[in-house]
C-alpha cells in the first residue's frame, strides 16, 4: 500500500497495480516498478508521485486522463524522452521533478514538450548528464520559472545565453558540475535570489555585481580571490558561502551590503599586515591582472586597506576556520558590532586580545580552538569582558591561564572548553601557600556556568572546593590520569546538579570510589579505565546511561538488574572486557531487562581459555565445560568417592563370607579356650 499524504477522506484506487492510497487528490506510486504511467486514477488528481519506478517514455497520452494535475515527480525512473504533446492536457502543471533519469539523450523532444509548460514554476533537472548546451534548449521557453536545479550534470561554461528568458527565476541550483568559468551568464536574471555553484571548479569570482542576489553559495570551489564590483550601489547579499576553497586573501566584499552570514571555512587566507616574524607590510599593494577577451584590466588594491572598506555592521555570523591566519588586523573586529558568532578555531594564532574597545560586546558565540595560544590579552581595568557570551572554546592551545575575572561579567556564559590546555583550577581562597600557587582559572561563583570541559589538562588530585558556588550540568575530566588521586570529594559542590560526568582515561582501577552523594548524575563514562571490580555505590543511583568500556571486569554482580540502578539504566556499554564465559548470569539478567539497550551488544565477548565467545552463543562443549567449573566441589568429591567406598565395602563382605569358617577356626585355636557347657 503506498501511502500519500494530506487531509480529509481516504479513498484506495488501482487495485490490480498492488493498491496505491489517495489522500484527498494526492496519489503515491514510488517505488512500484511501473513502466508506464496507470490510466485508470481520478482525473481531479493533482500530485501525482512515480518516483523509483521504471519509466522510459513520456508518452503523448500518458497524462490526458488527469487536467488538474499541478505537481508530478517522476525521480529516478529510466526515463529518456518526454514525447512533444505528453503536457497537452496537463499545462497548469507547477511543479515537475524529473531528475536521476536520462534525459540527455532525447533532449530537444523533451524540450518541445516542456515548452508547453507556460505555468511552471518549479524544474528538477538534476542528474540527466546534461551539458549547457542541453540546459540551454531545455528551458528556452520556460520564462516562468521561479526555481530551477540542474546540479550533478557535465556542465562545464556558463555564458549569456543559457539562462536568457528565465526573467522570473528566484532560485537556482548548479552545484556538483564541472563548472570552471562563468561569462555574465546570470546578468540576464534580474528576480534571482539564491544562487548555488557549489562543487564546482572555478578558479576565482571577480566583477560580482549581481546587487539583487541574497544568498550566494560558492563553496568547495578552487576560487582564490572573491572581488565584488567597485560600486556604491546597495548589495542585497545576507549569505556568502565561500568555505572549502583555496582563498588566500580575505574576500572584497561589496562596499554596502546586507551581509549578516560570512563562510570563510577551510581555505588559505591570511592577513598580510603583519607577518608571524613581526615584519610589518601595511602599505604594500597587489596588482589583479584581469583579461576578459581582448580587454585587460590591472586592479591595485592594499593589502589590507582595500579589503577592510566594507560595511559589515550587519555581520552575525563569521567563520574563519581552517585557514592559515597568524593575528588579525588591528580594527579587524571594530567593523563588525553585531557580530555575535566567532569562529578562528584551525588557525595559526598565537595571541587573541578579548577586547577592541567593545567590538565584542554583543559576541555569543567564541571558537579559538585549535590555534597556538599561549595567552589571551585583555584591558586592564575595563569592566564588562564579553558580556553576553554563552558558549567560549579555547581547547587545544597552550594555555597555562586565563585573564583573572575573565568570567566575572560574562553574566550569560553557559559553556567553558578548556581541554587540551595545561590548565589548574583554582583551589579555595584560603588555602595555605596559594599566593606562591602556579596560574590557574578560576570558575568559582559563575552561577550561570552549566557544561565545563576539563579533558586533557593534566589534572591532578584536584583539593579545596573548586566548583563552588557554580552549578555545572556536564562536566568533562577525561584523559586526565591523576585527577581522581585524592577521591571524588571536590566535587561536593556539584551533588545537586551535575547530570553528566565523563571520567573516561582517568586510570581509574579501585572500585572503592563512592558515587553514592552524586545522586543527580544521569550519565556516567568510566571507559578507559582499570576497573575490576564493579563499583558497589553505583547501584544506588539512577543513571540512564552508563560505559563501562576497555576495563578488566570479568563480571557484573549478579543481582545488578534488581538495584536502582538496574531498573533506571536505559543504555549501558559493555564491550572490550575480559567477561568470564562461566559468570554470564548478570549477562542474562540484563537480557530480561525491559527498555534497556546494550548498543555495543554485538562487540561484548567473553573468554573461555583462549577463545572469545559472544556471551548469547556459547557452544555446547563451553556450556558443558562451565557446568564443571560451577559445581559445588564438596557435592563433586563425595559423588567420586562414594562408589569407592561402596565398592571396598561389598569387596570386604565378599572376603568376609567366602572365609568366614576358616578365621573361626583359626581363632579358635589361637584362642585355645574350650566353653563349657
Amino acid at each position: 500500500l503506498a501511502v500519500g499524504w494530506g487531509s480529509g477522506a481516504v479513498a484506495a484506487w488501482a487495485p490490480s497495480l498492488g493498491g496505491c492510497e489517495l489522500v484527498q487528490s494526492t496519489v503515491d506510486f514510488t517505488g512500484r516498478w511501473l513502466s508506464s504511467i496507470p490510466g485508470n486514477l481520478r482525473g481531479d488528481t493533482e500530485e501525482l508521485l512515480l518516483d523509483d519506478n521504471t519509466i522510459q517514455v513520456l508518452g503523448n497520452a500518458s497524462l490526458l486522463p488527469y487536467t488538474q494535475l499541478c505537481h508530478l515527480s517522476l525521480t529516478r525512473n529510466r526515463l529518456e524522452l518526454i514525447e512533444p504533446g505528453a503536457f497537452h492536457s496537463s499545462r497548469g502543471l507547477q511543479e515537475l521533478s524529473l531528475s536521476d533519469n536520462l534525459l540527455f539523450t532525447n533532449y530537444s523532444l523533451t524540450a518541445a514538450a516542456l515548452s508547453a509548460l507556460q505555468a511552471l514554476r518549479t524544474l528538477d533537472l538534476a542528474g540527466n548528464r546534461l551539458t549547457e548546451d542541453m540546459v540551454s534548449v531545455l528551458v528556452w521557453n520556460l520564462s516562468s520559472l521561479e526555481s530551477l536545479s540542474v546540479a550533478r550534470n557535465v556542465i562545464m561554461r556558463l555564458d549569456s545565453s543559457i539562462f536568457t528568458n528565465l526573467t522570473q527565476l528566484l532560485e537556482l541550483n548548479l552545484e556538483k558540475n564541472y563548472i570552471f568559468e562563468i561569462d555574465e551568464a546570470f546578468e540576464g536574471l534580474q528576480s534571482l535570489q539564491r544562487l548555488n555553484i557549489a562543487y564546482n571548479y572555478l578558479p576565482c569570482l571577480v566583477g560580482f555585481s549581481l546587487t539583487q542576489l541574497r544568498v550566494l553559495n560558492v563553496s568547495n570551489n578552487v576560487i582564490e580571490w572573491f572581488l565584488a564590483l567597485e560600486s556604491d550601489d546597495l548589495f542585497e547579499l545576507e549569505v556568502l558561502d565561500l568555505s572549502h576553497n583555496r582563498l588566500l586573501f580575505f574576500p572584497v566584499l561589496p562596499r554596502q551590503n546586507k551581509l549578516h552570514s560570512l563562510l570563510l571555512q577551510d581555505n588559505r587566507m591570511s592577513f598580510y599586515q603583519r607577518l608571524p616574524n613581526g615584519t610589518s607590510l601595511a602599505n604594500v599593494t597587489v596588482q589583479f591582472l584581469i583579461i576578459d577577451g581582448n580587454s585587460t584590466n590591472i586592479t591595485t588594491v592594499r593589502l589590507w586597506d582595500e579589503l577592510c572598506y566594507s560595511n559589515l555592521s550587519s555581520l552575525r555570523l563569521l567563520d574563519m576556520s581552517q585557514n592559515q591566519v597568524w593575528g588579525l588586523p588591528e580594527g579587524f573586529l571594530a567593523q563588525m558590532p553585531s557580530l555575535t558568532h566567532l569562529k578562528l578555531n584551525q588557525n595559526c594564532l598565537d595571541v587573541f586580545h578579548l577586547l577592541e574597545e567593545g567590538p565584542l560586546a554583543m559576541l555569543t558565540e567564541l571558537d579559538l580552538s585549535q590555534n597556538r595560544l599561549v595567552e589571551l590579552g585583555t584591558e586592564v581595568g575595563v569592566g564588562d569582558v564579553l558580556p553576553n557570551l554563552q558558549l567560549f572554546n579555547v581547547s587545544a592551545n597552550r594555555l597555562r591561564t586565563l585573564p583573572p575575572g575573565v568570567f566575572t561579567h560574562t553574566r550569560k556564559i553557559t559553556t567553558v572548553d578548556l581541554s587540551y590546555n595545561r590548565v589548574d583550577l583554582c583551589p579555595q581562597p584560603d588555602v595555605a601557600g596559594e599566593a606562591e600557587s602556579p596560574p590557574c582559572v578560576d570558575i568559582r561563583g559563575v552561577e550561570t556556568l552549566t557544561h565545563l570541559s576539563l579533558a586533557g589538562c593534566g589534572l591532578r588530585g584536584l583539593g579545596g572546593r573548586p566548583f563552588q558556588g557554580t552549578s555545572l550540568i556536564h562536566l568533562d575530566l577525561s584523559d586526565n590520569c591523576r585527577a581522581l588521586s585524592g577521591g571524588l570529594g571536590w566535587l561536593q559542590d556539584l551533588a545537586l546538579t551535575l547530570q553528566v560526568l565523563s571520567l573516561r582515561n582517568t586510570s581509574l582501577s579501585s572500585a572503592d570510589l563512592d558515587f553514592s552523594a552524586l545522586n543527580s548524575l544521569v550519565r556516567l563514562d568510566l571507559s578507559g579505565n582499570s576497573l575490576t571490580a564493579f563499583p558497589a555505590s553505583l547501584g544506588a543511583l539512577e543513571l540512564h546511561s552508563l560505559d563501562l568500556r576497555d576495563n578488566c571486569l570479568p563480571a557484573l554482580p549478579p543481582g545488578a538488574a534488581q538495584t536502582p540502578l538496574g531498573r533506571s539504566l536505559r543504555e549501558l556499554y559493555l564491550s572490550r572486557n575480559p567477561y568470564n564465559c562461566c559468570t554470564l548470569g548478570w549477562w542474562d539478567a540484563l537480557q530480561r531487562v525491559e527498555g534497556l539497550r546494550v548498543p555495543d551488544g554485538r562487540e561484548v565477548t567473553c573468554s573461555h581459555g583462549s577463545r572469545a565467545l559472544s556471551p548469547g552463543a556459547l557452544p555446547e562443549p563451553v556450556l558443558r565445560s562451565c557446568r564443571w567449573q560451577t559445581t559445588d566441589l564438596a557435592l563433586l568429591y563425595l559423588v567420586l568417592a562414594l562408589p569407592t567406598c561402596l565398592t571396598l565395602l561389598v569387596a570386604f563382605a565378599v572376603i568376609f563370607l567366602t572365609l568366614k569358617e576358616k578365621l573361626l577356626k583359626m581363632l579358635k585355636n589361637r584362642c585355645g579356650v574350650s566353653s563349657p557347657y
